[in-house]
């Protein structure tokens, strides 16, 4: 079981493998990043509470769902204890249950892109702004543990620009559903 009272950097690799099951869509976690609240400046969190961050502090084991760009709903699991406002971005999955409805959802893009990327992730489990605050131990979500412990890499995040450097990024490597570092290869 994972403690979600550990920092974002440590639940973050726990996360890898483990299932997420939202609005009859399942998905086996292939990608998450780390946010580390006050102290990395591209966390949500880094300036404090505000409405839209107050539910990454806390408790952990909850979901946070915000609006990227304007259009996409995004999803971080919050952790680290409660005031610490410190979460891991659900950026891939894997799509393992309720295909279809994914598919629905995403429209006609190829099987790895249907849950890859956090706007894409976000789409194919109906994220929506009312879930904010939501347990991943239901009844809406549920975060099932992976079996056994897969192989996982760790670099630098993508898609920001403060912070991305930092070793916070978490995948499977090799996995089609991880998103592509632009310039680089797939991890």
């Amino acid at each position: 079981m994972i403690d979600f009272s550990a920092t974002a950097d440590i639940v973050a690799p726990q996360l890898l493998g483990c299932t997420l099951t939202h609005a009859g869509v399942t998905v086996r976690l292939t990608e998450v990043e780390a946010y580390l609240g006050a102290e990395d400046p591209a966390a949500h969190t880094h300036r404090g509470v505000t409405d839209r961050n107050r539910a990454m502090f806390g408790p952990g084991g909850h979901m946070y769902i915000y609006l990227s760009y304007g259009i996409h709903r995004a999803g971080n699991i919050v952790c680290a204890p409660e005031g610490v406002g410190q979460g891991c971005l659900l950026r891939a999955g894997e799509v393992i249950d309720g295909l279809e409805l994914a598919q629905e959802r995403r429209g006609d893009v190829p099987f790895a892109r249907l849950a890859q990327g956090p706007g894409n992730l976000g789409q194919a489990l109906n994220f929506q702004l009312t879930d904010n605050f939501s347990p991943v131990t239901g009844p809406d979500f549920r975060l099932s543990p992976r079996p056994g412990e897969p192989e996982w890499v760790r670099g630098p995040r993508i898609g920001i620009s403060k912070n991305a450097d930092a070793p916070l990024r978490f995948w499977i490597p090799g996995n089609k559903t991880v998103s592509v570092r632009r310039g680089r290869p797939r991890g």
